[in-house]
């Protein structure tokens, strides 16, 4: 048996996953990161949870989604938008050092991308298109079970999509990080809402459905506001891609039905009735392990196993 190692180093977490050649889980291990750990910080934390790791597995190969632009084929990070002292940085030369097997370094969103169309929502589609909604906004195409690269350092960035001529992007609007701070804004303003009622500690977001649920118009309207930004955001994809689904993950994402609904229903007015029927919308089947998940399969397309029944 082979063992496959999948790693996740994004803005807020840690994971590393353990894996097998029939895709079996067997072993995880997850940390926050906070914005004030550097790179060699959390490099500290991978190495020394691969060193553990490494006394019950010997890794066939390594795949890694890394939260920010990437150079694939060097394995080379350009640079993290949420943590610093990782720009430049030879991920793959220094996790084969540490690992002795193979590595594959990728985008996070391009590797959730591959975990959705291989065993996720898109399983059964040729083109696939997921949309990452969490600290940041990212996004990944998969054609025929592959990842789709554009000129390097990246492609499908549709977190950096102008929403109009002023520099709004969509990232700046329908971030998970940005949605907790227009709820923090609105509840200051408005103390007596059912939202304000709700909401405890951090990612904000989280209370909105039980909010709407509750027939609370302030948290209807932010939700509303989210899901048509989305939709817009998406129908420039379609426009350019015609993806046969569109898959809505991250943090965000776990808004659920709700979310997914209002997408959907909002984005046929941003495409051209030629496109129509539009592409499905569904929800992350992986949730928020697609980044880690996507990371095995990587690291099994490295050693050419495509069999991901």
């Amino acid at each position: 048996m082979k063992y496959f190692l999948g790693i996740e180093i994004g803005g807020t977490k840690l994971q590393l996953f353990v894996g097998d050649e029939t895709n079996q889980v067997l072993e995880e291990i997850r940390m926050d990161v906070t914005p004030d750990r550097s790179g060699e910080a959390i490099r500290s934390r991978v190495e020394a949870s691969i060193r553990e790791l490494q006394n019950a597995y010997r890794f066939s190969a390594v795949g890694v989604g890394f939260g920010g632009p990437v150079d694939w084929e060097r394995g080379q990070i350009i640079q993290s938008h949420q943590v610093d002292g990782w720009g430049g940085f030879d991920l793959a030369d220094w996790l084969e050092d540490l690992a002795r097997c193979p590595v594959s370094v990728e985008n996070d969103a391009n590797v959730a991308a591959l975990g959705e169309a291989l065993i996720g929502s898109g399983k059964n589609f040729e083109t696939v298109f997921y949309i990452t909604l969490g600290s940041g906004v990212g996004g990944g195409l998969i054609q025929e079970g592959a990842i789709y690269h554009g000129a390097r350092p990246g492609e499908s960035e549709v977190g950096h999509l102008l929403m109009d001529r002023s520099g709004t992007t969509l990232e700046s609007v329908a971030s998970g990080w940005a949605v907790d701070a227009r709820i923090r804004e609105t509840i200051a303003q408005h103390p007596d809402c059912a939202l304000a009622g709700l909401v405890t500690g951090d990612k904000e977001a989280r209370f909105l459905v039980p909010a709407v649920a509750e027939k609370d118009p302030i948290a209807t309207t932010i939700l509303t506001d989210t899901a048509e930004n989305i939709a817009f955001g998406l129908s420039h994809v379609v426009h350019l891609f015609h993806p046969e689904i569109l898959v809505l993950g991250g943090g965000l994402s776990l808004c659920g039905e709700t979310l997914r609904q209002e997408v959907e229903t909002r984005l046929a007015a941003y495409v051209m009735k030629a496109f129509q029927p539009l592409p499905r919308v569904a929800l992350a089947q992986l949730r928020e392990d697609a980044v880690p998940m996507g990371a095995l399969l990587m690291a099994r397309q490295k050693l050419g196993r495509n069999n991901f029944e």
